[in-house]
């Protein structure tokens, strides 16, 4: 017995390029806020590190420039790309069908929660754009957890936040991350290309399937099912 009620099917979300349109504006934040420390670092490089956790994302980049990393630097760049990234905030928008999809997994009492890698301070103007109150809903962001993506720590998490086991859960990202991390937590996953990686990388790293956006997975929710069971 695992303590949970008896659920056929929950979603846990990313957010950024999964829910809101935040990816690219995350990118140039990262790109502002080492082009400010003299590290010239390619947006393409960055772009295939956003979903991890920033710790891990800045350790890796600054590994490929070949630079001394101390903790001093470490926070000096978050500081920076949260300010960078506050800028760019108000071009935050949903992603096509992102509340129609949330909407409707309430509609029809489907659990769902948002896991995030972004420490609260940069996730709130896109969870407000999305009209999600983390003081409602279920959101777990990097300030609550030790590790972050690709570490499976937000997604079980999440699972325990709404009640739920996690095995029953499938995680929905836009990135390789995000599928490694579910892979590791025991959750089936489903990418969605609106954060930039291609059907085949999502794939290879573990989705079962795969669409546009949430749109798309909201018009083929039938497919990875949308009823709540109960205990016999």
């Amino acid at each position: 017995m695992t303590g949970y009620p008896h659920v056929t099917n929950a979603f846990l979300f990313d957010l950024d390029g999964t829910l809101t349109d935040t990816v690219y504006q995350h990118v140039l934040a990262w790109k502002e806020a080492l082009d400010e420390e003299g590290i010239a670092l390619s947006v393409w490089r960055i772009h295939r590190k956003i979903g991890m956790s920033g710790g891990l994302f800045t350790n890796m980049l600054l590994r490929e420039t070949g630079l001394a990393i101390d903790q001093e630097l470490l926070d000096r760049l978050r500081h920076r790309h949260t300010q960078a990234y506050k800028r760019l905030a108000s071009g935050v928008v949903p992603l096509p069908g992102a509340r129609d999809l949330l909407d409707t997994l309430t509609e029809l009492n489907i659990p769902w929660a948002i896991a995030t890698s972004g420490r609260m301070e940069t996730a709130r103007p896109a969870l407000e754009k999305l009209g999600v109150d983390p003081e409602r809903a279920a959101v777990v962001t990097r300030d609550e957890v030790e590790y972050a993506k690709p570490d499976p720590d937000l997604f079980l998490a999440a699972a325990a936040r709404i009640g739920v086991d996690i095995a029953s859960a499938f995680v929905v990202g836009d990135s390789i991350w995000d599928m490694i991390a579910a892979k590791r937590a025991r959750a089936l996953g489903i990418g969605l290309l609106s954060g930039g990686y291609g059907r085949e990388e999502l794939e290879r790293s573990g989705a079962l399937r795969v669409y546009e956006d949430p749109a798309d997975m909201l018009t083929h929710l039938d497919e990875v099912g949308g009823r709540r069971g109960l205990a016999q």
